[in-house]
C-alpha cells in the first residue's frame, strides 16, 4: 500500500486512545471507520469525538465547519466486516493483552483487502510477535500515539522483525499527514524509545526509596527543579498509572533481564492498589491528603547524578542495540514526554565520563545488573559524547534553534523546542544571538526570517518552569537584562528581520517578534502578554516596544488585561503587518523576507538606525536621517536604483 492510496482508515477500539486517533485522522481529511465490540462502547467513543471537536471549535482552534466535516467523516461500527472491508489502513488500539489482539487480527484478516497495512498502537508488546499473529507480517508495524492523541505531537513508528521498508515509509507519511512528528524505531525493542527512557528512570526512583536512600519528595524535587523535567518522577508515575509502569517493567524484565526488575517500593504500591490519580491515591494522596506538594529545594546532587546516569545508560542501550540514534531519541522524548532537552544532550552536558564512573561505582558496591554500563554509553563517553563532535560543534548547529537557507538571500532561524511550545530559555537566548551573528557574517544573506518549529507556536514565551529553580531577584534581573540585550540585537540588526508567527506568540515570544521589522501571522495565531496574570510584567522589552508600535493606550490594554488576541485584531491594532491563510503561511512569510532581501542593504541599515534613534529623540533621528541621506548619494546602489527606475526594471542592489 502506497501512502497516496490511503483514503479510508479503520480504527479498532473506541477507548480513549482509539477515539482520539480517529479524531486526528478525521481532522486530517480521512474517512474513518471507528469500531468496537459493543454498540455502547463505540457510541461512547463517537460522542467523545463530537465533544472534543466542539471544544476545539469553541476555542477557535478549528472552525465550526471543520468540526462538522470531521464529525461527518467518522462512521461508528460494531460489525468487523463493515469496518475493515474497504479499509486501506488499520490502526489497532484495543487493550494491551496479546490474546485480545490475536482475536482481533484473526477477525480482521477475514475481511481486510490484501494490500492494506495494519499498525498497532501498542505501547509495550513486541511488534514482531504481533505481526506473526497476522497473515501480513511485512505489512505490519507499530504506530504508537501518545495520550491525548489530538494534542501530543509524537508518533513512534516501529519496525518489527518482518516489516517491509515500504510499510514504514507509508506509515511515517500518514503520521505527517495527521500533522504529527513521526520518529522511526529501527528495531523492535521493549518500551520502544520514550518508555524505554521513562520507565527505568521511574524504577530507579523507586529503588532509592526502597533502600531508604531518598524520599518521594526529595526525588521529585530533584527531577522537577534541579534536573528541570516537567514533572517529578513520582508525580508522573501517578499521572500515567503505577500499575501501567509496573506491567511495562515486568515485560522488560522478562525480555531484557534482571536489570529491569521492578523495585520493591513500586511493587508494594501496586499491590496496595495505589495506582495513582485514577484511584485517588498513589505515591501522593489525591482525596484525603495534600495531593502533589513538591518542595523546590529538597533535591540532592546524589539523586541527580543517579537518575542522569540511569537515563544515559538507557540511551546507550538504545544506541548500542541500533534501536535509535541520539538525535531521534532526543526528539522523541522531548515530544512524547515534554522534556526541555533530550536525554542524550542532557547526559552529554552532565559529562558522560562522570556518569560512567557513577554507574561503575554503584555496580561494584551493589552488584545489581541495572548499573552495568551499556556498551553504547561507554563508547559514547570515549568519543566525547552521544552527539558526534563534528555534528555538535559546527558553526551552524545549535541546541535550541535551527538555521535554514531557503533561498532568495534569506537566512531562517527556526525556534526548535517544539515539545515545549518553542519557549525561550537561557540557552535559546545564547543560540539566538549566535545564530544571528552567523547570518550577519554571511554575505549571501540579506534578510532574516524567524519562525517557530511546528504549527502550534511561534513561541509561547519564557520557559518559566525551567527557570523556577533560579527564581531569586538577582538572577531574575540578570535574565531580564540578557533577554533585552539579545532581542535588541535583532532590532538593531543591519538586515531586515521578519517574524513569521504561526500559532501562539505569547509573552517573551511576542516580545521577540516586536524586535522584528515585519510580522506576518497565520489566521490561527493567537498573541498576548500574559505576564500580569502571573504577577509579573513583560521583562524583555515589551513595556517599551509595544507602545512604540501600537500606541500607549492599546499597549496598556494588551498588557493589563493579559488576554489573548487573534491575528486579525492584532493587525487592526497595527502589530501584525499581514494575516495569511494557514496553508499559505510558510510561502507568504518567505515572500516577505525575500522581498526585503532584494532591497538596498545600505539604505535599509541606515533607515533602521535613523528610525530607532528617533523613537525617543526626534532631533537626533532627523540628524541621523540627513547624514544617512548624504552618505547614500555616493553609493553604487543609488545609481543602480535610478537606472532600473528609468528602464522600468527591477533593481538588483549589491550593497555598494
Amino acid at each position: 500500500m502506497e501512502f497516496d492510496e490511503i483514503e479510508t482508515i479503520a480504527v479498532l477500539g473506541a477507548g480513549s486512545m482509539g477515539h482520539g486517533i480517529a479524531e486526528v485522522a478525521a481532522l486530517a481529511g480521512y474517512d474513518v471507520n471507528l469500531r468496537d465490540i459493543k454498540e455502547e462502547f463505540v457510541q461512547n467513543g463517537y460522542e467523545q469525538i463530537e465533544w472534543s471537536l466542539e471544544k476545539l471549535a469553541d476555542k477557535d482552534q478549528i472552525s465550526q465547519d471543520e468540526a462538522d466535516a470531521a464529525t461527518d467523516r467518522v462512521e461508528p461500527y460494531v460489525d468487523i466486516e463493515a469496518a475493515v472491508g474497504e479499509a486501506d489502513f488499520v490502526i489497532e488500539a484495543v487493550p494491551e493483552k496479546m490474546e485480545i489482539k490475536r482475536d482481533v487480527y484473526s477477525d480482521v484478516e477475514q475481511h481486510l483487502p490484501e494490500g492494506a497495512i495494519i499498525a498497532s498502537n501498542t505501547s509495550s508488546l513486541s511488534i514482531t510477535d504481533l505481526s506473526e499473529e497476522t497473515e501480513r507480517p511485512a505489512g505490519f508495524c507499530g504506530m504508537h500515539f501518545f495520550n491525548p492523541p489530538v494534542r501530543m505531537q509524537l508518533v513512534e513508528v516501529i519496525s518489527g522483525g518482518h516489516t517491509d521498508e515500504a510499510t514504514l515509509d507509508a506509515t511515517e507519511e500518514l503520521a505527517e499527514a495527521f500533522g504529527k512528528t513521526p520518529v522511526r524505531v529501527r528495531k523492535d525493542s521493549p518500551g520502544f524509545i520514550v518508555n524505554r527512557i521513562l520507565v527505568p528512570l521511574m524504577n530507579e526512583a523507586c529503588w532509592m526509596v526502597s533502600a531508604d536512600e531518598a524520599t518521594v519528595k526529595e526525588v521529585d524535587s530533584t527531577t522537577k527543579f534541579d534536573i528541570g523535567l516537567p514533572m517529578g518522577a513520582f508525580e508522573l508515575g501517578d499521572q500515567v498509572g503505577n500499575d501501567v509502569t509496573y506491567h511495562v517493567l515486568e515485560y522488560m524484565n522478562d525480555v531484557l533481564g534482571e536489570a529491569y526488575e521492578p523495585a520493591p517500593f513500586l511493587e508494594e504500591t501496586v499491590e496496595a492498589e495505589k495506582h495513582g490519580k485514577k484511584t485517588g491515591e498513589g505515591f501522593y494522596d489525591y482525596e484525603g491528603g495534600e495531593g502533589v506538594d513538591i518542595p523546590v529545594d529538597a533535591g540532592t546532587e546524589e539523586i541527580e547524578h543517579r537518575l542522569l546516569a540511569v537515563m544515559a545508560n538507557e540511551v546507550g542501550n538504545l544506541v548500542g542495540d541500533d534501536v535509535s540514534t541520539p538525535r531521534d531519541i532526543d526528539q522523541a522524548v522531548m515530544l512524547g514526554a515534554g522534556y526541555p532537552e533530550g536525554p542524550a544532550k542532557m547526559a552529554d552536558a552532565a559529562g558522560l565520563e562522570t556518569l560512567v564512573e557513577h554507574l561503575d561505582e554503584k555496580h561494584e558496591t551493589s552488584g545489581h545488573p541495572r548499573y552495568a554500563v551499556s556498551d553504547g554509553l561507554r563508547e559514547a563517553a570515549e568519543a566525547g559524547g552521544f552527539h558526534d563532535a563534528d555534528e555538535a560543534d559546527t558553526a551552524e548547529e545549535f541546541e535550541t534553534v535551527e538555521l535554514r537557507y531557503p533561498g532568495d538571500m534569506v537566512g531562517q532561524i527556526v525556534l526548535d523546542r517544539e515539545a515545549r511550545m518553542n519557549t525561550v530559555n537561557p540557552q535559546m537566548l545564547d543560540d539566538l544571538s549566535d545564530a544571528l551573528s552567523v547570518l550577519e557574517d554571511d554575505e549571501a544573506v540579506r534578510a532574516v526570517l524567524i519562525t517557530g518549529k511546528g504549527d502550534r507556536a511561534f513561541s509561547a514565551g519564557a520557559d518559566v518552569s525551567g527557570m523556577a529553580s533560579n527564581a531569586d531577584p538577582i538572577s531574575a534581573i540578570g535574565l531580564s537584562q540578557k533577554g533585552q540585550e539579545v532581542f535588541g540585537e535583532f532590532e538593531e540588526s543591519p538586515m531586515p528581520v521578519v517574524a513569521g508567527i504561526d500559532g501562539f506568540a505569547l509573552g517573551g515570544g511576542l516580545e521577540l517578534s516586536m524586535c522584528c521589522d515585519i510580522r506576518v501571522a497565520s489566521e490561527r495565531s493567537e498573541m498576548g502578554l500574559p505576564e500580569h496574570s502571573l504577577g509579573l510584567l513583560p521583562g524583555w522589552g515589551g513595556t517599551q516596544r509595544l507602545k512604540d508600535i501600537i500606541g500607549l493606550g492599546r499597549a496598556k490594554e494588551v498588557v493589563f488585561t493579559a488576554d489573548r488576541f487573534d491575528a486579525e485584531t492584532m493587525a487592526d491594532y497595527g502589530l501584525v503587518n499581514e494575516v495569511v491563510e494557514n496553508d499559505e503561511f510558510e510561502q507568504k512569510a518567505h515572500e516577505w523576507a525575500a522581498k526585503l532581501a532584494g532591497g538596498p542593504p545600505i539604505s535599509q541599515q541606515l533607515t533602521k538606525r535613523a528610525m530607532l534613534r528617533g523613537l525617543h529623540d526626534r532631533e537626533a533621528g532627523l540628524e541621523l536621517e540627513s547624514q544617512a541621506f548624504g552618505h547614500l548619494i555616493n553609493t553604487d546602489d543609488l545609481m543602480t536604483g535610478i537606472t532600473a527606475f528609468m528602464g522600468d526594471e527591477e533593481p538588483e542592489f549589491e550593497g555598494k
